[in-house]
């Protein structure tokens, strides 16, 4: 207590005003204050500091107005940049669309039908009676079961004992309704059948009338439309909002495959171009729809046509040095013997253009949304910071993305695979043949387009996010500093934080 006493009379390295007093001494001699006693309201945090003047108070509120929330992150100026470069991309899209709109499906005329494949009316019908009968009293040729070496078959021909089943249809449906026809069904069939069971049928009006009609499949309609409606209902309880715009979205994408894509190559016209203008249409549509009309969203529709721009070169690039075809299966060939003048080449490179365009906008959207949510965490971050945090987001992505989009396709083509593994083929001939090579190309040459968009995003989102700088007061209160007063009287007033003794007084300076 007398050694608070003794600094209370005179200040460090200052003249002493006297011999120590003791304690006793302090109720005859007070001691008198320091001359320059703040206020009680020094002690209180700097966002409220001691009253200089109206200047200053002024000066205040000026610095708390504006303070709150993060700094717009993209000027007016780019703005006007990005909507330069998406608006022309976005009329010639529109262009594209009214030029080569189809207007619909060319038309068939009853009698051009070439009773085939998938260019027969069908109908609907249902099972009404199944029965079993002997394979041999049907006239029913069974292949053999398999054996293993040095057995025989059952019987001469492995048809003896043999069940088939002998099925009863009704048409349900067209101008044929009530009619009915019967079908046998091997044993050695992979489809069966049940009494009451809804199928769908073919109908052949030059073919004999006991053959006129077939059936092809069963009738799926209530499992699907199930399927999709859970699908729906998950997708906006997880989604909520968001993920209501995505089916919207993706309404939007199946109403311009089904209405303009498909018609319009149908009709003549180049599948690239077709596949290009529809794909660049989804892109926009289904971007904006779900993540709004914003610079963020921009940045993503940027990387993404830079991607398909990539995609496309190296597509018609290789898919004419492998000298790849397209014709590899039996649907591109009834497609091409019905529509000849259809260039299956471009049809391929089309495909391999709109099935890369999902995957995109997913890796273009989460690069942008990752560079920017990394600005709103640290305002004061440079490009080349946001840029290697964010590309460190991106490989992770990278690795996962490109192993399910070669996974995708692989199970796409597994019964080929085990063709293939069946021959004992050698890995080289494999890869080299026309089925499998086709789907190589297409999986490498989407998978570069993959990759490439990652950079290329994550750079033009770091360029647009850090175009504006963060004021100074904000800049400050990100580095943990309070704001700065104004100046009083056109002098500045220093910055630093106040000097005080142990009691919290003041220090004289």
């Amino acid at each position: 207590m007398c050694k608070g006493v003794h600094h209370a009379n005179g200040t460090p390295g200052g003249v002493n005003r006297g011999p120590p007093r003791s304690c006793d001494d302090l109720p005859v001699t007070p001691t008198p204050p320091p001359p320059h006693e703040p206020p009680q309201q020094a002690q209180e945090p700097p966002q409220h500091p001691p009253p200089h003047g109206a200047a200053s108070g002024h000066a205040h509120g000026h610095s708390h107005g504006h303070g709150h929330g993060p700094p717009t992150p993209v000027s007016r100026h780019l703005r006007r940049v990005i909507a330069a470069v998406l608006i022309p991309f976005a009329t010639a899209v529109v262009a594209g669309l009214l030029v080569l709109w189809p207007g619909g499906a060319p038309a068939h005329e009853q009698d051009e039908r070439t009773g085939v494949g998938f260019d027969r009316p069908t109908f609907d019908a249902r099972v009404t009676q199944v029965r079993e009968v002997d394979c041999a009293d049907v006239n029913v040729q069974v292949n053999p079961p398999q054996t293993r070496p040095g057995e025989q078959p059952d019987g001469p021909a492995g048809t003896a004992g043999r069940t088939c089943e002998r099925v009863t249809v009704e048409v349900t449906e067209g101008p044929d309704t009530g009619r009915t026809f019967t079908e046998v069904v091997a044993p050695d069939a992979t489809r069966r059948y049940t009494t009451g069971q809804e199928v769908v049928v073919a109908y052949a009006e030059k073919a004999p009338r006991a053959l006129q009609y077939s059936v092809i499949d069963v009738d799926r309609t209530v499992p699907m439309w199930l399927l999709a409606a859970v699908f729906a209902v998950v997708v906006v309880l997880v989604g909520r909002l968001r993920g209501l715009l995505a089916l919207v979205g993706l309404a939007v994408s199946f109403a311009v495959l089904t209405l303009f894509i498909l018609p319009a190559i149908l009709q003549g016209s180049n599948p690239l171009v077709v596949a290009v203008v529809g794909g660049s249409a989804i892109m926009l549509a289904t971007l904006y729809l779900c993540h709004g009309l914003s610079a963020r969203t921009s940045v993503a529709a940027l990387g993404t046509l830079v991607s398909l721009l990539l995609i496309g070169v190296l597509g018609s690039l290789f898919i004419g040095w492998a000298e790849l075809t397209g014709n590899t299966d039996d649907q591109t060939g009834l497609v091409h013997g019905l529509y000849p003048d259809i260039e299956i080449r471009g049809l391929l490179l089309a495909g391999v253009l709109i099935g890369s365009l999902g995957v995109l906008d997913d890796v273009t959207v989460t690069q942008t949304s990752a560079v920017w949510e990394l600005k709103d965490a640290d305002p004061g971050a440079s490009r080349r910071r946001l840029y290697g945090a964010a590309m460190r987001i991106g490989r992770d992505h990278i690795a996962s993305v490109v192993n399910t989009l070669v996974l995708a396709y692989a199970g796409a083509a597994l019964p080929l695979l085990l063709l293939f593994s069946i021959a004992e083929s050698s890995v080289a001939t494999v890869a080299g043949s026309e089925l499998v090579a086709e789907e190589i190309v297409r999986t490498l040459v989407g998978s570069i387009g993959l990759v490439a968009s990652v950079p290329v995003t994550t750079l033009l989102a770091a360029l647009v996010v850090s175009a504006d700088r963060p004021p100074a007061d904000a800049a400050r209160r990100v580095r943990g500093g309070p704001p700065g007063p104004a100046p009083v009287g056109g002098a500045p007033q220093a910055s630093s934080p106040r000097v005080t003794s142990r009691r919290g007084r003041r220090r004289r300076r």
